[in-house]
């Protein structure tokens, strides 16, 4: 089949992945209204997102990340060139394989939860009854690890078939479990906050069972086996090992944030997983989008031996994600106050909450291109069953994100710090002074980029990409769209209230207004600039 014949599959595919993301991340925005609602910013809290973000890490690392970008060459390579029955035999052994090693990874965790609390909640000494609250949520929200896992292979299969609405939609079940956990179960127990642990449980068992319909409608369905000594099977977890580190260094560093944030001020924690939450949005609907939907062409373009149709395709992906990228990062910068004021501050939700979060969404949101970029040119790597390469830029840019963290951490302290703190023990100062965690989102943004940049030299090293004609007019339209837009948000924030200060229904308002105001400008500057939508098609 020839690369044209891939273009209306591939716009199609990020259309349907994107807007299925996008009901999801909508959910995830309202899962996390609903808990700052009830719950507030406090160590209970911290508790949760600490006991949270380290299984999701670990789904990421070997579910999203490392797994997914490693099975689907190998399953792609298998479905274009041998029998059906090879395929549902792979899907059965790499279950069996990946079930049985996080089996017991899940069963480790959970008999350690308090030597892994310790290391990322700051230990007992520090706070008991929040060590001994982490512990408890952890061992509720670890087994997520396992079911979610294999609910991505699920997902990965189903890719590879171009069914991307069902996989992008099944986290939906995640934020409505939290959503009930939170309003419905939470003044049912007598530790409120450990119904949040009760609904990741549940919703991890829900999502796996949510994707067997489709496989079995694909006849892919079958018992998990064990599969170590299966040639499949090996080459998919030998692809894995590199990829542990380079397509999931963000969460790496968003984790070893989570070290650090223990010691600062009690809520740093949350108003990081805030940020975190808003920048999923436009990379998950449109980076990660975008990224799935490309693997399966690009490695079936690799394995056709279709130069001009991998170039072709990783071009188109480069362009869509910087037209939604750049803007994007604009509009988070701009508006981190208005967006977290409007969204959050309610219930137990503070202005100084507001204030403190929206720092932590303005560090993290100046590397949203390059956190979009790196998940659509790792498949350039993936697709070519090249792991090893995304792993020396990871490794590159964790050690990076540390110096980084150190540095901007440092000059906080000196700019920030009270010289009285100053005079005393600098843990002390550390976990008084509010504001601290500004470093850390910005350290993950440098760090990003540096992987981004790494990554493009050896891209175009590896000669698999040329660009197509036109680059140096779109990247003058982009600039003056994007100039466009930040001249209406300033002036539109220029007439705007204190959004920590007016009611919940004029922030409503006014955000309407300005997200509006945004949008139209950058549209019509690239309408005026001659954009077209059929400049989207692959071309």
């Amino acid at each position: 089949m020839t690369a044209a014949a891939h273009k209306p599959r591939m716009m199609r595919g990020l259309l349907s992945f994107g807007s299925m993301t996008m009901v999801s991340r909508v959910f995830g925005l309202v899962r996390d209204v609903a808990i700052t609602h009830v719950f507030g910013a406090n160590a209970g809290t911290d508790a949760f997102w600490v006991a949270f973000r380290i299984p999701n890490f670990m789904r990421r690392l070997f579910a999203e990340g490392s797994f997914s970008t490693a099975f689907v060459p190998v399953f792609t390579e298998i479905k274009e060139k041998r029998t059906h029955a090879e395929l549902k035999e792979l899907v059965s052994r790499t279950a069996g394989t990946l079930g049985a090693v996080l089996l017991l990874i899940v069963a480790l965790g959970m008999i350690f939860a308090p030597q892994v609390a310790t290391l990322f909640s700051g230990g007992e000494a520090r706070d008991p009854d929040k060590f001994t609250l982490t512990v408890e949520l952890l061992r509720l929200t670890f087994p997520f690890l396992l079911f979610v896992s294999l609910t991505a292979l699920a997902g990965g299969a189903l890719n590879s078939f171009h069914k991307f609405a069902m996989p992008a939609l099944t986290p939906v079940i995640l934020n409505l479990c939290m959503i009930a956990g939170a309003l419905w179960l939470s003044p049912k127990l007598e530790v409120p906050i450990l119904a949040l642990g009760w609904a990741v449980f549940f919703a991890g068992i829900l999502q796996l069972l949510f994707q067997l319909p489709q496989l079995a409608k694909l006849d892919l369905l079958a018992l998990p086996k064990w599969g170590g000594s299966h040639p499949d099977v090996r080459k998919v977890m030998r692809l894995m090992v590199p990829t542990l580190f380079g397509s999931s260094i963000a969460q790496i560093n968003l984790l070893l944030d989570t070290v650090i944030a223990a010691l600062l001020v009690a809520g740093s924690q949350t108003w990081l997983s805030q940020a975190d939450r808003f920048l999923e949005l436009p990379l998950g609907v449109f980076g990660v989008a975008l990224g799935t939907v490309i693997l399966p062409s690009l490695a079936r373009h690799h394995i056709n031996t279709d130069r001009a149709g991998f170039s072709n395709a990783l071009d188109w992906g480069l362009r869509i994600t910087l037209m939604i990228a750049m803007p994007a990062m604009i509009g988070l910068m701009l508006l981190a106050i208005p967006l977290v004021s409007t969204l959050f501050q309610h219930g137990a939700f503070t202005s100084f909450d507001t204030r403190m979060a929206a720092l932590s969404v303005f560090g993290l949101s100046f590397g949203l291109p390059a956190f979009a970029l790196v998940k659509v040119v790792l498949p350039a790597f993936y697709a070519r069953q090249d792991t090893k390469t995304p792993m020396r830029a990871g490794v590159a840019s964790l050690i990076a994100n540390m110096v980084f963290n150190g540095l901007f951490l440092a000059i906080l302290y000196v700019l920030w710090v009270p010289a009285e703190l100053q005079q005393g023990p600098i843990l002390v100062a550390l976990a008084k002074q509010p504001g601290l965690h500004f470093a850390l989102g910005l350290a993950s943004a440098v760090a990003s980029y540096l992987n981004l940049a790494l990554l493009w030299r050896w891209l175009r090293k590896a000669g698999v990409y040329e660009r197509r004609p036109g680059w140096g007019g779109f990247t003058l339209r982009l600039l003056v769209a994007c100039s466009t837009m930040t001249c209406a948000l300033l002036i539109g924030l220029h007439f705007a209230p204190d959004f920590t200060a007016v009611a919940f229904w004029t922030r409503v308002g006014w955000l309407t207004a300005l997200v509006a105001a945004g949008v139209a400008a950058y549209a019509m500057a690239w309408i005026a600039l001659g954009f077209r939508l059929a400049d989207l098609r692959e071309h």
